[in-house]
């Protein structure tokens, strides 16, 4: 059998799977670490509830993916996971959901790996919205989550560093509202609401642009030129804020592209 037929024949086997995001839907990338509390806690011994060294990492592999080939208006990152929103028009690899999920985890575990200096790996999903208010529904989600997890966490990691084990601080915030939480807290000298946005909120980045000046080297004359970069957000607006701020990286690409 000559190779064209082979490859005829064994192809439709490899793509017979094959799903394709419909044009004129957003598609929001939703990538979470595999096994990360292991890797957190035992491997690494990162510093509970909150690094720093960690945040540093997820954004700078979400960053890194923002830079990829992929057009990314908006990446989001909060605990071990890491969102981005992707350009409603994006048409690389013709829109095929298992090239963007198996690239996109490829990235992000070569580039996370890299920085921490041994093997870890993210899984991807994408999520496939058909308007506007949906976009901006998944991101404020998202923040909610990082919200509520990182309550959960101060006060979880407050009584095991007073010396409660693993289930007895489990049980111990069973059926706790939020104020008893913040009370809890607040019993031990810890203002929540004092403590780094991007603790209680996540990180967002995005792309800014600037003005970079530099001398012609025909004319030596000092010229300026509109570059992009990207910019990173520790101190997200919150709520309905967040919302609108969310929504502005949805509208105006569309607006100037029109």
């Amino acid at each position: 059998m000559k190779f064209d037929q082979l490859d005829k024949k064994m192809r439709v086997f490899e793509t017979a799977s094959d799903l394709c995001v419909l044009p004129g839907m957003y598609m929001v990338a939703r990538l979470d670490g595999r096994s990360f509390t292991r890797l957190t806690k035992e491997a690494c011994q990162f510093e509970a509830p909150f690094d720093v060294r960690f945040r540093d990492l997820m954004t700078s592999t979400a960053a890194s993916l923002m830079s990829c080939g992929f057009r990314v208006l908006y990446a989001y990152t909060e605990s071990d996971e890491i969102s981005l929103l992707l350009d409603r028009d994006e048409r690389i690899f013709g829109r095929k959901l298992r090239k963007y999920v198996s690239t996109l985890a490829g990235e992000a575990s070569a580039q996370f790996s890299l920085g921490l200096g041994q093997a870890a790996s993210f899984d991807c999903r994408i999520s496939q919205l058909p308007n506007v208010d949906l976009v901006v529904d998944y991101f404020r989600w998202r923040n909610e989550d990082a919200a509520r997890n990182a309550l959960n966490a101060w006060c979880y990691w407050t009584l095991r560093k007073e010396g409660c084990g693993v289930r007895q601080a489990t049980r111990s915030l069973l059926g706790l509202s939020v104020a008893d939480k913040n009370e809890l807290l607040f019993r031990r000298g810890i203002n929540y609401n004092d403590l780094p946005r991007w603790q209680k909120r996540g990180v967002g980045l995005y792309w800014e642009e600037y003005e970079k000046t530099s001398i012609d080297p025909i004319s030596n004359q000092s010229v300026a030129a509109r570059r992009r970069r990207i910019r990173t957000e520790f101190d997200l607006p919150m709520r309905e804020e967040y919302a609108e701020f969310v929504r502005s990286f949805i509208i105006q690409p569309q607006t100037q592209g029109a």
